[in-house]
């Protein structure tokens, strides 16, 4: 079933809580309710799941092709891959991630995701030297 945006924030779903002193998530409810917005028809659509000032937890989904085009993030990164397959690749690598398989990320290394099949991805990026 797909939801209606938000006008204001252009998000298919709700936001809740991005900080707190306990979070818990159903990755599973969060993945299934990702694909059911109008925007992973487009290739991938993502939730920020956890927000404080120095870390953050963001939950990716993609479909076959979907790609997050080359960035660099200021913090360092962990991407996990809980469903499917991606590929994650740097200047120097290309680094096969099955789902269960995880890689680390230093700060500023430009890189790129794309997903080989339907995947979901938990992407995590802590800033060093932030005040909270």
């Amino acid at each position: 079933m797909t939801t209606n945006a938000n006008p204001e924030t252009g998000r298919e779903h709700e936001v809740g809580v991005l900080a707190a002193p306990l979070l818990r998530f159903d990755l599973n409810k969060e993945i299934q309710q990702l694909r059911s917005e109008g925007r992973w028809q487009t290739g991938h659509t993502a939730k920020t799941l956890v927000k404080y000032a120095d870390f953050r937890v963001v939950l990716v989904v993609m479909k076959p092709g979907g790609r997050l085009e080359k960035h660099r993030t200021e913090g360092r990164i962990s991407v996990q891959t809980l469903t499917g397959h991606v590929r994650f690749r740097t200047a120097d690598q290309l680094i096969e991630l099955p789902a269960g398989q995880m890689v680390a990320l230093e700060r500023d290394i430009p890189h790129d995701v794309e997903a080989d099949s339907d995947s979901a991805i938990l992407l995590t990026i802590a800033w060093p030297g932030t005040s909270v």
